[in-house]
């Protein structure tokens, strides 16, 4: 069994697109964010940097005491390597993959992320972050339209490094950005939309988190924290 401690992000829908792809069972831990959840030390114990998702695997490759892990990059790999799934055997396929994962998990991601800040959240509209941010997100679907422009998938087989890169183009339009533009990404976007297992993992997120926007007072727990505060080290 795998505990899942999650909550609707594109960080936690990787995972849970996963856990449904192969039908591992498990179960969701919902992590509110937006209250603070993620600072109890239940949850510290085992994603010390106090992000989602989390998971722990109750029934470990070799038997023995559970493993947790965190930060979603980390445990696609770990659930790709437990199941056989999503990842190649082959070294070069295999590097393929995982040069993507990384791709997003540095890149996709964070840029993305600062986009929907500085865009949308932030208190000050800032001209100049706006830009930044909008700008190279853009750049970066750029890279992944070209690189879709003659394989079906990232790394040609789908694998986790798809699941790690759909779920932060699926805010596109927040994002300032048109799939029109990118007529490769739109059509491997579209593609792993109409996937069963996408659709049931998005399913689950709606039934989970009914009300998604962030509030002042959730607004101060995202976004306000330091080493002494809420996401500090107590």
């Amino acid at each position: 069994m795998i505990d899942l401690h999650y909550w609707t992000t594109p960080n936690g829908h990787k995972i849970t697109m996963f856990l449904e792809e192969t039908g591992l069972a498990y179960r969701i831990t919902p992590v509110n964010i937006g209250k603070g959840e993620q600072f109890t030390p239940e949850f510290l114990a085992i994603s010390p940097n106090n992000r989602i998702p989390a998971i722990v695997d109750e029934d470990p490759q070799g038997g023995g005491a559970a493993i947790s892990v965190f930060e979603s990059g980390a445990i696609l790999l770990y659930l790709a390597e437990k199941t056989g799934k999503f990842i190649p055997s082959d070294i070069r396929a295999r590097v393929d993959v995982l040069q993507w994962l990384f791709w997003q998990m540095g890149g996709l991601g964070p840029m993305a992320g600062q986009n929907h800040h500085f865009g949308t959240y932030a208190p000050e509209k800032i001209p100049y972050a706006i830009d930044r941010y909008r700008n190279e997100t853009n750049r970066l679907y750029g890279v992944l339209n070209k690189r879709l422009a003659d394989r079906p998938f990232i790394a040609g087989e789908y694998s986790i490094a798809d699941m790690a890169s759909y779920p932060w183009v699926v805010p596109h339009e927040r994002q300032g950005q048109k799939l029109e533009d990118f007529p490769h990404l739109k059509r491997w976007f579209e593609t792993i939309r109409e996937r069963p297992a996408t659709k049931r993992a998005y399913d689950k997120a709606a039934a989970i988190n009914t009300a998604p926007n962030i509030n002042p007072d959730s607004a101060k727990i995202l976004f306000g924290q330091t080493a002494t505060n809420l996401g500090g080290t107590r």
